[in-house]
């Protein structure tokens, strides 16, 4: 069940504002191709420029996932009860217990006010992961908080914040998007260690249903990070974010981001990028929520790394050309 929350006085710019919807390049195919070539002019030389940073006027808890509709935000986040504890040895295939916690849904505004809020989630399942937005709709994965176990997958109205049970999948769902392309919906599990994809078409489901796919699964060949949050950006493909964190000795803990184009028939990355800014040495800006779009011939990247007291960075991306050598297989001579 969702509890709706709107808060004062932006009341009417959440009931009136329709036109959000448009907004997103989601069904854009000309703006996603756009993307698409940006991202794959990125190199490990390009220039991450930090244009703003907007403090969050709210307890964000953990964030988990982002989009940007129009003028808005929506932000997924878990608030911890009770943490999970660790079962040595584990018991009934988990490792820990499922601990307690409540899932929120934000919509923020762009200078970091509290719009509205719901809650997602029910008995054990409160973790939100990453999620996606298809031109109607917000696709939220919910989970137990912990591996190999259980998800609800929410179809929630960006306008009204009606949220609806659509899918359990058997697995902790950490991301999930929508390919209205071919009317898939592909999503990552727990440390993104497998790709799950299955094919329905929820229109057709009675109210109060829910729906119990058969997925196809495939591993993750891609392993020096972790994908936290994913969107689909027409085509074939996805966008996915995300971190590893590796002990250094005699340095500590240092946190590794990237983001990677995947595409989706092959479940494989065709074009990867490391991202090295960050808060400080453990805490990259690829540690969870992510979103972009493109602004005057430049990728423009949302990040909001930090729990509870977060703030949105925004970055713009400048490449900088290495050498006068192009991919063009002419240039090769013997």
């Amino acid at each position: 069940m969702t509890k709706l929350t709107i808060i004062f006085p932006l009341f009417f710019s959440l009931l009136f504002n329709s036109s959000l919807v448009h907004t997103a390049n989601h069904n854009n195919t000309e703006m996603n191709h756009i993307i698409v070539s940006q991202f794959k002019n990125l190199t490990r030389s390009t220039k991450w420029e930090l244009v703003k940073v907007v403090k969050q006027n709210f307890r964000t808890f953990h964030p988990q996932g982002m989009v940007k509709i129009g003028e808005f935000f929506f932000l997924t986040s878990v608030e911890t009860i009770t943490k999970p504890q660790k079962l040595n040895p584990p018991q009934n295939g988990y490792d820990r217990t499922p601990g307690t916690g409540i899932g929120h849904l934000y919509k923020i505004d762009q200078n970091g006010n509290l719009v509205a809020q719901i809650t997602l989630g029910e008995k054990t399942i409160y973790h939100p992961g990453g999620f996606d937005y298809d031109g109607e709709y917000l696709w939220i994965p919910v989970a137990e908080y912990r591996s190999n176990s259980q998800s609800i997958v929410y179809r929630v109205d960006p306008i009204t914040l009606e949220a609806d049970k659509i899918f359990h999948i058997k697995d902790h769902i950490g991301g999930v998007v929508h390919n209205t392309k071919s009317g898939t919906f592909h999503a990552v599990n727990w440390g993104s260690r497998l790709f799950y994809t299955w094919k329905a078409d929820p229109s057709n489901q009675h109210e109060n249903d829910i729906f119990e796919p058969e997925c196809e699964t495939t591993e993750n060949g891609n392993h020096y990070i972790d994908y936290q949050d994913c969107h689909y950006i027409g085509g074939q493909y996805m966008l996915c974010s995300g971190l590893s964190n590796y002990d250094v000795q005699s340095v500590g803990t240092i946190s590794f981001g990237g983001i990677e184009l995947v595409d989706l028939e092959r479940h494989i990355a065709i074009h990867q990028i490391p991202v090295n800014a960050r808060v400080r040495p453990d805490l990259v800006m690829t540690y969870n929520p992510f979103y972009f779009e493109t602004v005057d011939n430049r990728l423009r990247f949302y990040f909001m790394p930090e729990d509870d007291e977060s703030n949105l960075y925004i970055y713009e991306t400048i490449t900088i050309p290495v050498g006068n050598k192009s991919a063009d297989i002419n240039t090769c001579e013997p």
